[in-house]
């Protein structure tokens, strides 16, 4: 069967600070610039979730999309959306929460949930010029 990909977009508004608890705010400011400011700051993050895989003969999908919504609105949507990642998110209490790391953190939530046979990608955008992909390499 052919190999095809399959997308989901969700959504979700948090609040972050870039910085290592080991550095001084200087080095933190000279680093990451305005994006450390202790008072927080917050994006528009758009998610991506793709899911490649062969066409199962039976259903014709490679993955069901429904299935995969509720996946992300669980795992991704309800323990980030409107949340300070610094602080409310577990996996970013000892995590710079980055774009890069945010999406590491999503595909190992998500991964867990998968078949091993369907390969997953995800793409972040923290801005819309600004994005990054992460398919577990």
């Amino acid at each position: 069967m052919p190999r095809v990909s399959v997308h989901r977009k969700a959504h979700f508004n948090a609040a972050h600070r870039l910085y290592r608890k080991d550095w001084t705010d200087e080095k933190n400011t000279a680093v990451f610039s305005k994006c450390s400011n202790p008072n927080f700051h917050g994006h528009n993050y758009e998610l991506i979730v793709s899911l490649t895989g062969e066409i199962d003969e039976e259903t014709g999908y490679v993955f069901d999309l429904g299935v995969l919504r509720n996946h992300i609105k669980l795992e991704i949507e309800d323990a980030f959306d409107h949340k300070n990642l610094n602080v409310e998110v577990p996996e970013f209490m000892d995590l710079n929460p980055t774009a890069e790391n945010i999406s590491v953190v999503i595909y190992n939530k998500l991964r867990k949930l998968l078949p091993d046979h369907l390969d997953l990608k995800i793409t972040l955008y923290e801005t819309p010029r600004n994005f990054v992909s992460y398919s577990g390499e």
